[in-house]
């Protein structure tokens, strides 16, 4: 399956979130493309959207190369042998570093705005693609620890193997598409015709619109 834009995406899936519709959930977004493609699933469910920010750790001699994600709370995961090999003293500094820049983000995004409590609610965790998971299994720990009643990820494209991954550690993973891991195109980008970059701007005037 192929989307026009985040937009399309976040519309389709919408439709097959609809038994959420006016219920007790709250839509977490993964900034920044995940906001565009979650705006439309809590506009169309009439719930309230917050954000789960995540950050990737890159390897140190391939920064593109991820071998670690972090949450704004401190959760870690990754590849055991790669975080060993590289030391436990450049991870922490890296874990630092990355949640500086999630409170950064959070505080720019939502000028001040609390988080909205979940306790005994439905969380519905979106993002614009899946292609490793590490990011949406790092933000379903952060979320386990809010203790919602369900956790439900929802997702335009994700691998088949990252799929069963995710289903066991999520209530529920809701996909439009999941491909093969023969046939996944390798990056989210490819199931798009436009998936350009969203900036800081774009995301804080989403999250101000009603």
């Amino acid at each position: 399956m192929y989307f026009k834009d985040r937009k399309d995406a976040g519309e389709k899936l919408a439709h097959i979130l609809k038994k959420y519709k006016d219920k007790n959930v709250v839509i977490y977004a993964l900034p920044r493309g995940g906001v565009v493609t979650a705006k439309e699933i809590s506009r169309y469910l009439h719930a309230p959207l917050d954000l789960i920010i995540t950050r990737k750790i890159g390897h140190p001699e391939s920064p593109e190369y991820a071998i670690a994600a972090t949450a704004e709370n401190g959760y870690i995961l990754g590849e055991e042998g790669e975080i060993e090999s590289l030391g436990r003293e450049w991870l922490e500094k890296e874990m630092e570093k990355e949640k500086l820049e999630a409170k950064r983000r959070r505080e720019k995004y939502l000028q001040g705005r609390e988080t909205i409590d979940v306790k005994g609610k439905i969380a519905i965790l979106v993002d614009d693609g899946i292609a490793t998971g590490l990011t949406m299994r790092v933000a379903i720990m952060e979320l386990k620890h809010r203790n919602p009643k369900k956790i439900v990820v929802a997702i335009p494209v994700i691998p088949t193997r990252t799929a069963e991954i995710l289903g066991k550690e999520a209530d529920e993973v809701v996909a439009l598409d999941i491909p093969p891991e023969n046939e996944f195109l390798g990056a989210v980008g490819a199931y798009y015709n436009e998936f350009s970059q969203i900036s800081d701007e774009e995301v804080m005037e989403i999250l101000k619109k009603k």
